[in-house]
């Protein structure tokens, strides 16, 4: 029995080794390789039979204002804390307790670590591996490459990745050219871009648009993306 259990320890302890360097490779691999492929894409194509349409774009010709936007809309304190906003967080746990609808305190390091390493999930199990990937990503990869992963995966309609295909398909025109009014526009959809669309605003897009483009000048503008630096 004693051998069983001795055999048994090992076991785990090499699973759990191998997992840890696969994950740890895994993830310092997308430090420098863009990402071909995230499992939400693969998992609407097969199941919603959905084409992906995405293109790549580097942090630099991504334009100023779609950054500001996402994390005027996401997380405005993205640049201060270690992958979670632990404020935010407390004050979701505080509403649910009372009653409230539960509401989301995922930091734009989260919802990166989600779409690009794990499934569409509620579960405790996916949600113990997010904060172990938005661990590691905070850890190996930096803020700008964070965000500029998140950028380009982000869904923004439905079959549409990343800010690059949003703006030629909505406005017509590259990601390093998206006005304020326009990133705002991207960044008011994300909560449900399979219900609302950049090109054809409801009055609640339009308002959620109202509301960021204020929250950006409240943040001081561009000038505040120097804290990615």
């Amino acid at each position: 029995m004693k051998r069983f259990a001795w055999r048994l320890v090992k076991f785990v302890l090499k699973a759990a080794l191998f997992v840890l360097l696969l994950t740890v490779g895994w993830v310092f691999l997308y430090r420098f390789v863009n990402p071909p492929v995230t499992p939400l894409m693969v998992m609407k194509y097969f199941e919603e039979g959905k084409p992906i349409k995405k293109e790549w774009k580097d942090y630099k010709n991504i334009s100023g204002n779609m950054k500001l936007a996402v994390i005027a809309a996401e997380d405005q304190t993205y640049p201060l804390h270690k992958g979670f906003d632990v404020d935010s967080i407390i004050d979701a746990i505080e509403d649910k307790n009372k009653g409230k609808k539960l509401r989301g305190a995922s930091t734009i390091s989260q919802q990166t670590a989600k779409n690009v390493f794990l499934w569409p999930s509620r579960t405790w199990t996916r949600k113990g591996a997010e904060t172990y990937f938005t661990f590691l990503i905070e850890t190996m990869w930096g803020k700008k490459r964070i965000l500029e992963v998140y950028l380009n995966v982000m869904e923004t309609g439905p079959g549409i990745y990343g800010a690059e295909k949003a703006a030629e398909i909505y406005f017509g025109k590259p990601a390093k050219n998206l006005t304020k009014g326009e990133a705002a526009l991207v960044a008011a959809v994300l909560p449900n871009p399979d219900r609302m669309s950049p090109g054809r605003p409801s009055d609640y897009v339009k308002g959620r648009q109202a509301w960021i483009m204020g929250q950006m000048d409240n943040l001081g503008g561009t000038a505040y993306l120097k804290g990615l630096e």
